[in-house]
């Protein structure tokens, strides 16, 4: 496998503008995911922006990035575009696709998801998941869970407490690793109506018959999307500073 690390970024958050560009700790977010995904040592890695102010951030603190069009629907479709412009001949055949407002990722998360892909030579997409251990997580629709089987396929993902009786739930990490042909068809097909109903983007692969592995792992990653979420990157990243 030839792996590139792509992560999709964007000014345009409803709920905490600019937040790629947010201060924590003397960078930027996007620097510090930046940071998190090349301590992974899997290949190269690749800011997917839609605005300039995003590139010239990365192109800053010596990052790779390209400018796509703020009008993609997707970070998925920004992800195939900044691909298809940086490597058209297709020397990369394995897309990592890391999220932009993820900048406390454990580097070996995505070292593991790459790993599951590898390991299923059947699989299209691998993504992380990590058991719940917080009771109250096991009914917050903001915390997506994963149901898979014994062989760590994706059988479903829902909002909802699933599945039900005794046993574990699982938080779905939004993170994924897709051989370059799988995201190529992924990005190509009209949204599910399961991914329509429960906003999971993911979906549209498993009702397209696609074959998702699961790698779990140990953490779950801080994801900002509020001011209260920036609040505590900056408090881990000072943290770490004082240590």
């Amino acid at each position: 496998m030839r792996p590139i690390i792509v992560i999709p970024a964007r000014l345009a958050s409803t709920r905490l503008p600019n937040k790629v560009l947010a201060d924590i700790g003397g960078a930027s977010m996007i620097v510090r995911v930046m940071e998190r995904a090349l301590l992974s040592d899997v290949g190269l890695v690749l800011v997917a922006a839609a605005e300039p102010e995003i590139v010239s951030a990365v192109e800053a603190a010596g990052g790779n990035a390209v400018l796509t069009d703020p009008d993609l629907p997707s970070g998925s479709d920004r992800i195939m575009a900044a691909l298809s412009s940086f490597d058209p001949d297709g020397t990369y055949d394995t897309v990592i696709n890391v999220q932009g407002d993820l900048p406390t990722l454990d580097p070996q998360t995505i070292r593991d998801t790459l790993a599951a892909l590898q390991g299923d030579e059947a699989s299209d997409i691998a993504t992380p998941v990590a058991e719940i251990v917080r009771e109250e997580e096991r009914t917050n629709p903001n915390v997506v869970k994963a149901v898979f089987g014994t062989n760590r396929n994706a059988l479903y993902f829902t909002r909802a407490t699933a599945p039900t009786g005794d046993g574990p739930h699982y938080h779905h990490i939004g993170l994924y690793a897709y051989r370059r042909a799988a995201l190529e068809r992924f990005v190509s097909l009209p949204p599910g109506l399961l991914e329509q109903r429960e906003k999971l983007e993911q979906l549209r692969a498993l009702e397209a018959g696609m074959r998702i592995a699961i790698a779990v792992v140990d953490t779950v990653p801080l994801g900002v999307d509020t001011p209260a979420d920036l609040e505590r990157a900056r408090a881990w990243y000072a943290a770490r500073s004082a240590t």
